[in-house]
């Protein structure tokens, strides 16, 4: 029932929608490439409505979750307008957007680009088409699915206010009935017309029927089984090299979920996937673009601590230096490549880099001779607010565990001045710590000897940041809270009682 709503009901919900001329992504715009096909007519979509007169209409495509422009047409008297151009537009869902950006309807585009429709504008679900076997199939489909989808809203309601078992068990016996209908007119349809591309879309919303329990190993119901199975089986019948795909809204969704929920979220696990994914996108590509832009958003700045690893694998297994890939803007690409060199420098695992700093008395107190069975690394200023907040907290915690523990804390004043920083130590008292911020002298060696400094190495470009680092001054984890810290820290401890 979930994927009723994906192709039936978009024209309704996608009214009042914005659209968007070019895509965005996190602040940067990268145009999505309209790819023309050699050798053929061009478009040309008339459309007869009887409204927006001497106005302009737009005609739009998904892309994704996003949505861009493919061309405008002025209303001419009569209320004629007409879509046109000399080469064919990629296949995918689009759709006419009014003067008010309002989406009016869909409509499928794929091999068939030459045809007219025909419009109320009291009446936008019964667009006419003439021409297009594509959009009248979609038509019939969506006529099918109000239907359906009509009675499957009336019966989950009837199934919340069932007043006995035995009418309950009637009405979900009637939703699966009306689930099969839905699933069977696919399935129907598309070994009728295997090559359309309402199949195509049929097959993208279809997710994998796990086999009965009986079916199982042992005949019992074995959720490991269940798993393996609906993992295995969730790409059939997705072609990636199927760019039209990219032109609906169901792809993008239908990605999100796998890598949500089916792939395991280690970054090993996730680089093993989109390898895969990628060369078997290679040969569209359109496709391959727009699965590695997606890869690229999704992990520069990952959700997990320890998947910035996957991006920076990205980085240099398919972007730098790699002249094909052509679509980012300069300004994109440098950002790309300054988060992959300070990325390389700090993922989880990897030794810490030593840093030489000068403490509160004036003596080098280099991070590589602090002794304990964990150091955390706290990079603050005594300026910022969300330092002066956390700092006394972190402190607290030191001073009631984890000093008794051995644990020390390597604290680097980064901005906010050298007295401004004695003065918070003084004034909130924290003794204890190592206390070290990077002189002149110390930063202008550096700069002259070419090495990177900790900001880079660190990643330190805002704060707080907290790092956790074991005996041997590896990597634990970075950019946590103190109280996930601590949680780590305790795990780790009672892992390591277990294997004495």
């Amino acid at each position: 029932m979930q994927a009723i709503r994906e192709i039936s009901n978009s024209i309704e919900a996608m009214k009042n929608q914005l659209i968007g001329i070019m895509i965005l992504l996190n602040g940067w715009l990268i145009n999505p490439v309209m790819a023309q096909s050699s050798g053929n007519k061009g478009y040309q979509l008339t459309l007869s409505i009887n409204a927006y007169p001497a106005q302009y209409l737009y005609l739009g495509y998904h892309y994704g979750k996003m949505k861009a422009l493919a061309d405008s047409a002025l209303v001419q008297p009569g209320g004629r307008a007409v879509f046109k151009g000399p080469a064919k537009l990629p296949g995918g869902i689009y759709f006419v957007v009014s003067p008010k950006k309002e989406i009016l309807f869909e409509l499928l585009l794929d091999k068939e680009q030459v045809f007219s429709m025909t419009v109320d504008s009291a009446r936008l679900s019964q667009v006419q088409f003439i021409g297009s076997t594509d959009n009248t199939d979609f038509q019939a489909y969506t006529r099918f699915i109000q239907t359906r989808g009509n009675a499957i809203s009336e019966s989950q309601q009837l199934l919340l206010n069932a007043k006995s078992k035995a009418d309950s068990s009637r009405i979900q016996e009637k939703l699966r009935d009306l689930n099969t209908e839905i699933l069977n007119y696919r399935s129907d349809f598309i070994k009728k017309s295997p090559g359309s591309f309402l199949s195509t879309l049929f097959a993208a919303l279809q997710e994998p029927q796990v086999p009965p329990a009986e079916k199982h190993p042992k005949g019992v119901y074995d959720s490991s089984f269940a798993y393996q199975y609906f993992k295995a089986h969730y790409w059939d019948g997705i072609s990636f090299t199927d760019s039209r795909l990219l032109r609906t809204p169901i792809f993008e969704g239908r990605l999100d979920k796998y890598y949500r929920d089916l792939v395991s979220p280690e970054p090993d696990s996730i680089k093993k996937e989109i390898d895969g994914m990628l060369a078997k996108s290679k040969p569209d590509k359109d496709m391959y673009k727009y699965l590695l832009t997606h890869f690229v958003q999704l992990y520069i700045n990952p959700q997990y601590m320890g998947q910035d690893a996957v991006f920076v694998h990205l980085f240099e297994k398919y972007i730098n230096e790699k002249p094909e890939v052509d679509w980012f803007t300069e300004k994109y690409k440098k950002y790309m490549t300054d988060r992959a060199y300070s990325l390389m420098a700090n993922l989880i695992g990897n030794p810490a880099w030593d840093m030489t700093m000068t403490d509160t008395t004036g003596k080098i107190r280099p991070l590589y001779e602090v002794s304990a069975p964990y150091v955390v690394l706290c990079f603050w200023d005594p300026t910022c607010s969300h330092c002066k907040e956390m700092v006394p907290h972190l402190d607290s915690m030191y001073q009631h565990k984890w000093k008794q523990q051995g644990i020390k804390i390597y604290g680097v004043m980064t901005d906010g001045g050298k007295e401004n920083w004695l003065s918070y130590i003084r004034q909130n008292n924290l003794k204890d710590w190592i206390h070290v911020y990077q002189t002149e002298e110390q930063r202008e060696t550096e700069k002259n000897s070419g090495k990177p400094g900790y900001r880079q190495l660190y990643d330190v470009y805002q704060t707080p940041v907290l790092y956790l680092l074991d005996n041997q001054k590896r990597i634990i984890a970075k950019k946590l809270t103190y109280q996930q810290m601590d949680d780590l820290i305790t795990i780790k401890q009672q892992k390591n009682a277990a294997n004495r």
